[in-house]
């Protein structure tokens, strides 16, 4: 036998269980990436709306920002119920490309109103962290929630009524 064709047939099929075990991790992307963001919102917007975890609740909040940054107190509203709301969407699925988008415009005007003139790296105040929290938003504007969000599950039971 020609060790060529034996070698390609022995790739293919390791192919084809890599592309197997793939597909079965598939669902895990956009599951990982929503569970993450949503609970460093969760935390960061309950600090903003509800003076939780050490936060300055609704007032302090909008008053820092458009105090401090020069934000109108309606966009730090909107920045507020984006992070808050947009956690609670983005951890169960639910509306995930519009939670995401909202958390997204968060972290573009936290990037360019706050953290570009430090630079780059977290650990000066820069752009790094709120960059990376922005892109992966994005991801799930583009990808969605996945099969495991309630967004999914809904549109199953839509499906399964038809």
């Amino acid at each position: 036998m020609n060790p060529e064709i034996s070698e390609t047939k022995d790739s293919c099929k390791c192919c084809e269980r890599l592309e197997t075990v793939f597909a079965a991790l598939t669902p895990l992307g956009p599951l990982l990436a929503r569970v993450a963001l949503g609970v460093v919102f969760f935390a960061h917007g309950s600090q903003k709306l509800l003076g939780w975890f050490g936060g300055h609740g609704w007032s302090g909040t909008i008053g820092f920002m458009h105090d401090k940054l020069g934000i109108p107190a309606a966009f730090a509203a909107l920045a507020i119920i984006a992070e808050f709301f947009g956690a609670l969407g983005v951890l169960t699925g639910l509306l995930t490309r519009l939670a995401a988008f909202g958390i997204f415009c968060v972290m573009a005007v936290a990037v360019f109103q706050v953290h570009l003139a430090n630079g780059f790296f977290a650990d000066k105040h820069g752009f790094e962290y709120p960059l990376t929290l922005g892109l992966i938003a994005l991801s799930l504007v583009f990808s969605g929630g996945g099969s495991w969000s309630l967004d999914a599950l809904i549109c199953r039971l839509c499906k399964k009524r038809k």
